[in-house]
């Protein structure tokens, strides 16, 4: 079986988008891979984070997580800055990457903006602790979204530097899986932007959380154009919010976009809405009852992440260990 790695940030309960995009498909590469899922707390921190917030939303997104159905015992669960080896691994790999590689990292442009120069620099070098993250496991497949396959090329590119460098074959290559038919969801406010909780309105976003009415109305809300949907897929180029709209839905009830489209094509945005929000709430409605439940238990989800955590580091430990003798670490 090949070794998955994954990681998420902790913002809280996910949204929609985590779940069709990433957190959906993690389940099912339980059932032919050893996975390793991450709680990525040491990338937040490249932002300012509310020291008081973080622990709060590291729990919220591991309870998430096991209620969509990543199982503790089948995968292993943690919170990335509870397993040292993946500080030790990001300084060396700090020290192999090169400066230029990372000024090209087009998410460190969008993220820092015009003011770059007040930027942390844990944002410029994330995307080393990213490939550390990865390769501390000697992970050989790892399940991303588009907006992170330029940062895999950058740990593929590390992971042969180091071994170039240090004559050896000791980081393997990594694969990108780009999974799911709604890998990439738009905000319900404007469907040419992702859906993220970064948006300032709750309205552009499903939580996984939301309750049945919360999720009716935010659907009723959501921008759509006068056109009834069609009934080909061509017909939903340049059309965004109708395309993700019927993405949502096909990718939720496990169908093509042509399916829904021939038995939605040519009603109005109300009906689909309306059927779009039944089908969310059944998908849903248990995943956030069962979060719920988790949550009135803190002390079990940390203790499932300590867990985790002793279990990776039993992974990573001795991987970087022998990093450090290549490079010349002396160790006691």
């Amino acid at each position: 079986m090949q070794r998955i790695f994954s990681g998420i940030q902790p913002s809280g309960i996910p949204t929609l988008g985590n779940y069709l995009g990433a957190i959906r498909n993690w389940v099912k590469l339980q059932d032919d891979h050893e996975c390793i899922y991450c709680v990525v707390d040491m990338h937040a921190i490249t932002v300012w984070q509310d020291p008081k917030l973080l622990p709060i939303q590291t729990r919220e997104l591991a309870a998430s997580i096991i209620a969509c159905g990543i199982d503790p015992k089948r995968s292993i669960l943690f919170h990335q800055s509870a397993v040292r080896a993946h500080a030790q691994l990001a300084w060396i790999f700090n020290c192999v990457a090169r400066f230029g590689w990372l000024a090209r990292m087009t998410q460190f442009k969008d993220k820092a903006g015009k003011d770059r120069e007040n930027a942390s620099a844990g944002l410029f070098v994330y995307p080393n602790l990213m490939a550390a993250d990865i390769l501390a496991y000697h992970a050989t497949r790892v399940p991303v979204g588009e907006d992170q396959r330029q940062h895999l090329e950058l740990a593929n590119d590390i992971a042969q530097k180091f071994n170039h460098d240090y004559g050896v074959n000791f980081f393997p290559p990594i694969e990108a899986l780009i999974l799911g038919p709604a890998a990439r969801v738009m905000s319900l406010r404007d469907g040419t932007k992702k859906m993220s909780k970064s948006d300032p309105s709750d309205q552009s976003r499903i939580n996984l959380n939301d309750d049945p009415d919360t999720i009716a109305l935010k659907l009723r809300r959501a921008k759509t154009d006068p056109l009834p949907l069609p009934s080909e897929p061509e017909g939903l180029e340049k059309r965004p919010e109708a395309r993700n709209l019927v993405g949502i839905y096909a990718a939720l009830a496990d169908l093509d976009v042509a399916d829904v489209l021939r038995e939605y094509g040519g009603a109005g945005f109300s009906r689909f809405k309306e059927a779009l929000a039944e089908l969310m709430i059944a998908k849903l409605a248990p995943i956030a009852a069962e979060t719920r439940r988790l949550l009135a238990d803190p002390a079990t989800i940390d203790a499932i992440l300590r867990e985790g955590a002793a279990r990776a580091a039993a992974i990573a430990d001795p991987i970087v260990a022998e990093a450090e003798r290549l490079v010349g670490f002396l160790r006691a």
